[in-house]
């Protein structure tokens, strides 16, 4: 048995989807006894519109692209980078929109398995551990998550995510992680990874992180935030009221906008790794997460280099040797 199946589930300090309803109208001809039939030039325009198919997925990420470039230009990141958040009854969702200057083929062939995943999360600060393997015929990711400073495995939290490439090509990557159940009642854990070719061999990514939770994980939350997570903010300016000066959102927005970016950074510095030989990659990849969490020290300082640089070799090591083992149940 490995640390791993001996894990027991326990709180964790910092929160560790796709849903849009398409209605189309049917059209019909207006008609009466005294108007008569509509004009043949409008009648034909709604037929047109009608049949119009819906964007596809790198299509709409596109459009998204052509809508943001204002933002993403004039981007107070100091990157092309758009930030965007929502928390509603039951679930938060936190968006980042960027470009990359990797080529698409680069992002497609480097983040299409679930193994190439498991080397980018495991730059997250809460990640502890990454398994890749199959489940009842699919691939799955098996993560342990946990605090801010070295831990046994057995004192962490897992979870297994379901890993999905739908409608991914050369040219278009489309992939979703999901676990239907995390720690302390919350849910639906998602981080949901779109990119798409633009100009100058660049790429448009969108990453989405989100989850639901209940009235057991609201609990919970709101705990974290009124102690350790009480001086924590996130990226968003709010003024709540007419008379209060804008500053950054607290609260559950906060908290999945921090998260929502160290997973966007982790993806980002894995991406900038690759062109380090092989064997300097993961050392390389520490390096660049580290430093650009530290470009927002505000919002995602936590620990000093060194003792993040340790954490994750240690870490990274104890991921590698796991590999050989059995395939472990959360």
């Amino acid at each position: 048995m490995t640390p791993i199946d001996r894990r027991q589930a326990r709180p964790v300090t910092a929160t560790t989807t796709l849903a849009f309803l398409l209605a189309i109208a049917a059209l019909h001809a207006p008609y009466s006894a005294t108007a008569g039939p509509a004009p043949a030039a409008a009648q034909s325009a709604k037929v047109a519109a009608a049949a119009k198919p819906a964007p596809s997925p790198a299509e709409a990420l596109l459009d998204r692209y052509a809508a943001l470039r204002p933002q993403l230009e004039h981007s107070p990141f100091g990157r092309p980078l758009y930030l965007e958040s929502s928390e509603g009854s039951g679930a938060a969702q936190g968006d980042v929109f960027a470009v990359i200057g990797q080529p698409i083929a680069t992002v497609v062939a480097s983040l299409v398995s679930p193994q190439d995943w498991c080397e980018a999360l495991i730059l997250h600060l809460n990640i502890k551990y990454c398994h890749a393997a199959q489940r009842d015929g699919h691939a799955v990711l098996l993560v342990a998550s946990g605090k801010k400073h070295e831990q046994p495995l057995s004192e962490t939290y897992s979870a297994e995510f379901s890993f999905t490439a739908g409608a991914s090509t050369p040219e278009f990557l489309n992939v979703e992680l999901y676990a239907r159940q995390g720690p302390l009642g919350t849910r639906n854990y998602r981080i949901e990874l779109q990119a798409a070719p633009i100009r100058g061999g660049q790429t448009f990514l969108h990453l989405r992180y989100s989850f639901g939770f209940g009235f057991e994980g609201e609990l919970a939350m709101s705990a974290y935030l009124a102690t350790s997570g009480s001086g924590k903010v996130g990226f968003t300016t709010v003024a709540d009221g007419d008379h209060r000066t804008p500053h950054p959102v607290g609260g559950m927005r906060g908290a999945v906008e921090r998260n929502a970016m160290r997973y966007y950074l982790a993806i980002e510095a894995y991406l900038g790794s690759l062109s380090a030989p092989r064997p300097q990659r993961f050392n390389r990849s520490l390096e660049l997460w580290f430093d650009a969490t530290e470009s927002y020290a505000t919002q995602l300082h936590e620990v000093d280099r060194e003792t993040y640089l340790s954490m994750k070799r240690h870490e990274y090591q104890r991921q590698q040797t796991l590999q050989q083992g059995p395939v472990p149940r959360p």
